[in-house]
């Protein structure tokens, strides 16, 4: 799914993309162990745990579906 670069995707973005990966937020906490709600939090904060799980998931890389937790510093 490629979105706009400069902005995070839109959390009903995210949740579609789990969903055509065949899960969702509750099952994919459930294969790691952790409580849906904490892996919800990546919605909301950043948290590259939970943020590398769902990306994983979705198959793209954290940073393009959070760029603006990854933005490059400039120097």
């Amino acid at each position: 799914m490629m979105l706009n670069t400069t902005q995070d995707w839109h959390v009903a973005d995210i949740k579609a993309a789990l969903e055509k990966a065949g899960t969702n937020c509750e099952r994919l906490a459930n294969e790691h162990g952790i409580a849906g709600s904490t892996l919800r939090n990546a919605f909301r904060q950043k948290y590259p745990k939970a943020e590398k799980i769902i990306a994983d998931k979705i198959g793209v890389p954290p940073e393009e579906i959070w760029p603006s937790r990854y933005s490059k510093k400039s120097a």
